[in-house]
């Protein structure tokens, strides 16, 4: 593998953290769609909805029903994420996700390209707590029970 790709994979992980709370104004926009009833992976600090997983409640092995909102780890971990969230929309949730838009990775391609709505984000996202924007463009992805065709939209925020 040459080295300016090993470089550029390593660069994508490099934060001294993958979990970023999610910003109160997208949230609610979000909610005010959706109407949201399961965080399944934040910290009680950060929980969106009433009812949520932590990490030591383990959300991948736990059931998702109704509106999920989805702010995973954006490390390594996330292609199990979005599979969780595509298994548990075949199951009859809702799971709309925040994510980077990782338009090169097998898990965006995999996952995301074949079965969601994408409303890519017009603006780097600041997340909570963060003193400056996301060196990444992130993007919402709509994994639905309906088996619907791909949508790429943009969404303005």
């Amino acid at each position: 593998m040459e080295l300016s790709k090993i470089m550029l994979n390593n660069s994508l992980f490099m934060s001294d953290k993958d979990d970023w709370e999610t910003p109160k104004k997208l949230y609610e926009l979000l909610d005010n769609e959706f109407h949201f009833n399961l965080d399944p992976c934040c910290s009680k600090e950060t929980a969106k909805c009433s009812s949520f997983y932590t990490i030591e409640d383990d959300g991948l092995s736990q059931e998702w029903r109704g509106n999920v909102f989805m702010n995973p780890p954006y490390g390594r971990q996330i292609i199990n994420w979005v599979k969780k969230a595509k298994e548990e929309s075949d199951k009859g949730a809702t799971v709309v996700c925040l994510v980077p838009a990782r338009t090169d990775t097998k898990w965006w391609h995999t996952y995301c390209m074949k079965s969601a709505e994408i409303r890519l984000l017009t603006k780097r996202l600041t997340f909570e707590g963060a003193n400056n924007k996301a060196t990444f463009p992130a993007a919402i992805v709509i994994f639905k029970p309906e088996k619907n065709e791909p949508i790429l939209k943009p969404q303005i925020v």
